[in-house]
This record gives structure tokens, sequence and C-alpha cells, in this order.
């Protein structure tokens, strides 16, 4: 596995989680990819959306239902900004170490303010990215807002 899962898996073990990686070697890009793989609705995988929030462009992390879409004005207030743009590739290199495809919800480089989808909450087990457009892992909604430290808040439309 990759630096970038093994960075996943060490931030689950460090909160005490046990995670299983599963890898998928034609990918989980979308998330109609990703539900397709795991045998899942498309509503219990989780997307990590990178945000720029505002002119000082701080990186903020908006964890949303694949079957929904960040509204980035909604996203915006919760920031306290005037708007929120998606990141650049570099920007979200930089601040979480994964690159875009391949985002997972914890083990950034830097911790970055975190809200998520009340969507998600809604399901026993859900689906993210673990550090790769290859490999996912399952866990519960509630265990993913503790290990994000993400906020339920209302950010989206149903896409």
């Amino acid at each position: 596995m990759s630096s970038s899962v093994d960075r996943v898996l060490a931030a689950a073990a460090a909160a005490g989680l046990n995670v299983e990686v599963v890898e998928f070697p034609d990918g989980t890009r979308t998330a109609d990819d990703a539900a397709a793989a795991v045998g899942c609705k498309v509503d219990q995988i989780v997307k990590s959306m990178i945000f720029a929030a505002g002119d000082e462009r701080e990186i903020v992390l908006a964890l949303t239902s694949g079957a929904n879409q960040v509204d980035s004005n909604r996203l915006a207030a919760l920031a306290g900004v005037d708007a929120c743009h998606r990141a650049t590739a570099d920007e979200v290199r930089s601040a979480t170490g994964f690159a875009i495809g391949g985002v997972a919800p914890i083990g950034h480089l830097s911790p970055l303010r975190t809200w998520i989808d009340p969507h998600l909450l809604t399901f026993d087990e859900i689906w993210a990215a673990a550090g790769s457009p290859r490999h996912v892992f399952a866990v519960a909604p509630s265990r993913l807002v503790e290990l994000a430290a993400a906020t339920a808040a209302d950010f989206t439309v149903t896409g």
C-alpha cells in the first residue's frame, strides 16, 4: 500500500479504530464507481471535497454524500467568509497530502475545519477514500464525525 494509505491507517489506529482498507484495481474515482465497487448506495459514499474559503483561501473539508453536491454559498456561510471555491490540485495536496480522487476524510497533513453532510449520518455504514483512488474503507458515521472532528451542517443540495 502507499504511504497515503498508511497515513489513513495510522490516523484511524491513533483514534482506536481498526479499519479494513479494500483495494479496487479499477479505481473508485467517482461516487458511482465507489458504490458499484463496494456494493452500496451512492448515498453511502463519502466525498471528501476540499474548498478554499475566503480571500485567505483557508483550506476546508466538506464530507458530502455521494448523492449530493456542495452548495458553496452555504459552505462559505459556515466558514464565516464571503465565498468558497474548489481548491486547486496543489492546494489539496499541500493541505491533505492526498491527490484529488483519493482524498481521505482523515490523515491530513494539516488539521482542517470540517463539516459533514447530515444525510451521511442516516446510515449504519458509509464508505470513504483511504488515501488513493483505488482504496476505500467502511466506517460508522458517528466514528467518522469523531475521527474527522466534523460538524454536521446543511451545506448540500441534492445532485
